[in-house]
């Protein structure tokens, strides 16, 4: 089975800044990968590469075997779909905050959405910016999962949520992926990391401590490390 990312001595400058030196490893397809390390590790960076947000300075990233930088950008990112630390609701209700996604949905395909991220479809008719913290992240994930794609990127999606609404997002993530798709997190909390990673990630400084399975020994130790980091 081909990788669904591979990063091959991937280098991003910015600003005269490293974020990411030489980075070799691979995102399997159908897991949760956790990326993990310290504030300024290069993780959102790492993450950002996957959908385009984010073009690597040098070296090769392949998605399914294909060079990231010949796709096109708009259909590579319907894909590989991105929600991030804070949700941003569109104007309107939720209902429309879907549809932005896929202008054909129906109400009925809208409510299948609310159920798979266990949103009340009650809310379809809400104006979007009046949801709570966490009914706003699911609501930004079933507008992330209208135009079906094959990966969800979450970059620290429950850094801004208190204990329950994190457990909800967590719980949907694992299902998202006991359905056959793709999720890869990016987290700091130590204590997320072993509850969600099935795959495993650890950078610091912008290079890559660990890369593999999360039950192999070397990643607890690598998280360990990966906290006494130079920020950048």
């Amino acid at each position: 089975m081909k990788p669904l990312f591979e990063f091959l001595d991937i280098t991003v400058h910015a600003g005269g800044s490293e974020f990411l030196h030489k980075v070799n490893l691979i995102i399997p397809d159908a897991k949760l990968t956790v990326i993990a390390g310290a504030s300024g590790s290069g993780k959102s960076t790492l993450l950002r590469c996957c959908n385009r947000l984010e073009v690597p300075s040098a070296g090769s990233l392949r998605y399914l075997g294909d060079e990231v930088s010949s796709l096109d950008p708009l259909m590579h990112r319907r894909r590989v779909a991105m929600v991030f630390q804070h949700p941003v609701a569109f104007p309107g209700s939720v209902l429309e905050n879907l549809q932005a996604a896929c202008s054909g949905l129906s109400r009925e395909e809208a409510e299948r959405l609310c159920d798979r991220v266990a949103l009340n479809a009650e809310l379809l008719d809400r104006e979007a910016d009046t949801l709570s913290g966490g009914e706003a992240q699911r609501m930004v994930i079933a507008r992330a999962l209208a135009t079906e794609p094959t990966v969800l990127l979450a970059d620290e999606p429950t850094s801004a949520l208190d204990a329950d609404a994190t457990s909800r997002l967590e719980g949907l993530a694992l299902s998202l992926v006991a359905d056959g798709m793709a999720v890869v997190w990016v987290t700091h909390d130590n204590d997320q990391i072993w509850r969600l990673a099935q795959h495993l990630i650890v950078l610091k400084a912008g290079k890559v401590l660990f890369c593999g399975p999360a039950q192999d020994p070397k990643a607890a130790a690598a998280i360990d490390d990966s906290w006494f980091n130079n920020e950048h």
